[in-house]
């Protein structure tokens, strides 16, 4: 199947290496921590954001958690978000797979 992204967007990195804020894995398939707290189960990931600066996708559970778990007070979405990141191993490098075109 195909996937749309932005334009923009940087190329996907290799497997291991840094990501760089493609969005391939997000936009193909929600992550277990999209699937557990948004119920999430198929196609682009609801919390996968675009941000014109720096021209990047970021994860909006890693940015703005209670934007998206409506639950989840707002004195808590920092914490969250740090928690967001870790769950998801952000900055620990693509384990992605998926190729492109």
């Amino acid at each position: 199947g195909f996937i749309a992204i932005h334009a923009a967007a940087p190329p996907k990195p290799a497997p291991g290496q840094p990501c760089n804020g493609c969005g391939v894995c997000c936009a193909a398939q929600p992550c277990p921590l999209s699937r557990i707290l948004l119920g999430h189960r198929t196609g682009s990931c609801p919390a996968l954001l675009w941000r014109e600066s720096p021209g990047r996708y970021v994860c909006g559970m890693t940015t703005e958690p209670a934007s998206f778990v409506r639950w989840l007070p707002a004195a808590l979405d920092a914490f969250a978000a740090r928690r967001c990141a870790r769950w998801i191993a952000a900055g620990r490098g693509c384990d992605s797979d998926i190729e492109t075109l």
